[in-house]
């Protein structure tokens, strides 16, 4: 799979986004952390994936196994102390507000596979990364990320979620990085 352009958030995709992309936990976060951990120990996905410094930093604080950490370093586009993870492989990606870079795709294209826990630090925005996450993780997997002042959105990886994502990117417009040119999705 390749990642030649950028996507660009479009209205309609903003609009839709405002909604769980998955199952919303409601509450606070010691009781949502509580029902991802029996749902984990439940359902053993192949990977957990979270998206989010106030999700990442819940998970550990909760003792929850994550494969990937998807994080800016902000909280509420406010700046927060990075998170504490030690023994993680760390990268960074940029990713401007409003965009899904090819470099932020094909990075975590890269990263979903590996069997060790990983830290993404990502220059800029976290919030679309949920869509290619999710796009790129195992079936069954879960990729977890708030939804803030409510709870915590659980989306289980499917074939059919995939499609719901690619559905989302095919209205989203897209950009050549190399040139900078929009294109306009061909559906």
């Amino acid at each position: 799979m390749t990642f030649l352009k950028d996507y660009l958030l479009a209205e309609s995709v903003k609009t839709r986004l405002k909604h769980p992309l998955g199952s919303l936990l409601l509450g606070s976060p010691a009781r949502t952390m509580r029902l991802l951990k029996e749902a984990i120990r439940r359902e053993k996905p192949p990977k957990v994936c979270v998206v989010g410094d106030f999700t990442a930093l819940n998970a550990i604080e909760y003792g929850i196994p994550v494969d990937l950490y998807v994080v800016d370093n902000k909280v509420m586009r406010r700046p927060v102390e990075a998170v504490p993870l030690r023994r993680l492989k760390v990268f960074t990606a940029r990713n401007p507000p409003g965009t899904i870079t090819s470099e932020a795709w094909a990075l975590i294209n890269r990263v979903i596979e590996y069997d060790f826990p990983v830290l993404l630090v990502v220059e800029g925005e976290e919030d679309l990364l949920a869509l290619p996450v999710i796009k790129l993780a195992p079936n069954k997997a879960y990729v977890v990320y708030g939804q803030p002042h409510v709870g915590l959105v659980l989306v289980r990886v499917t074939e059919e979620k995939k499609k719901e994502i690619d559905a989302l990117l095919e209205k989203m417009r897209q950009e050549d990085p190399k040139s900078g040119a929009l294109l306009e999705s061909l559906k």
